[in-house]
C-alpha cells in the first residue's frame, strides 16, 4: 500500500508519515528530501536558480517515479504538491491519501519560527505572515480536500 500525506505548509506531514510508516513497517519518504538530493541543491537554493516551475516540474516527476514502483511506502508531500499538475488525482489513484487539517493559528506559530527557510514565506514580514497562511491555504484547501481521510 502507497499513503500520501497532504497538507499545508508545517501542517505536521512528516512527523505523521514517519510515525504511520514505523507503525505499519512500510518505507517513509519526504518528497521535498527526494527533491534536493535530484537536484543537488537545497528547495531554497533550487526556488531562486531555476525557479518554482522546475522545482514542481521535478517534484512532479519524482512523485510519478515513486507512485509508479512496486514499492509500498509512506510519502510526506510537500505542501503545494497536490495542487498542481493533476497531482491529486494521481495520488489518489495509486493509494490513500491522508490530509492533515491544522489550524491556521497553529500554523502561524510554527511558521513564524521557520519562515526563512520556506520560499514562499521568507519575504513575508510578522504582521503579513497571517494573512497569508489564511488566504494562500484557502486557495489550496480545495485540493486538499479531495484526500481519501481527514484527520483535524
Amino acid at each position: 500500500m502507497k499513503y500520501f500525506i497532504v497538507g499545508y505548509m508545517a501542517s505536521g506531514k512528516t512527523t505523521y508519515a514517519r510515525n504511520l510508516a514505523l507503525r505499519k513497517g512500510l518505507r517513509f519518504v519526504d518528497l521535498d528530501q527526494a527533491v534536493e538530493e535530484r537536484a543537488g541543491c537545497g528547495i531554497p537554493e533550487l526556488f531562486a536558480a531555476r525557479g518554482e516551475a522546475c522545482f514542481r516540474e521535478l517534484e512532479r516527476q519524482l512523485l510519478r517515479g515513486m507512485g509508479e514502483s512496486g514499492d509500498d511506502f509512506v510519502m510526506a508531500t510537500g505542501g503545494g504538491t497536490p495542487c498542481f499538475f493533476d497531482n491529486m488525482d494521481y495520488m489518489n489513484s495509486r493509494g490513500e491519501t491522508i490530509f492533515l487539517d491544522t489550524p491556521v493559528d497553529i500554523l502561524v506559530e510554527r511558521l513564524r519560527r521557520e519562515r526563512f527557510s520556506r520560499p514562499l514565506l521568507a519575504s513575508l514580514a510578522d504582521d503579513e505572515l497571517q494573512a497569508f497562511v489564511v488566504r494562500h491555504r484557502a486557495s489550496r484547501l480545495p485540493f486538499y480536500l479531495k484526500a481519501k481521510q481527514k484527520i483535524g
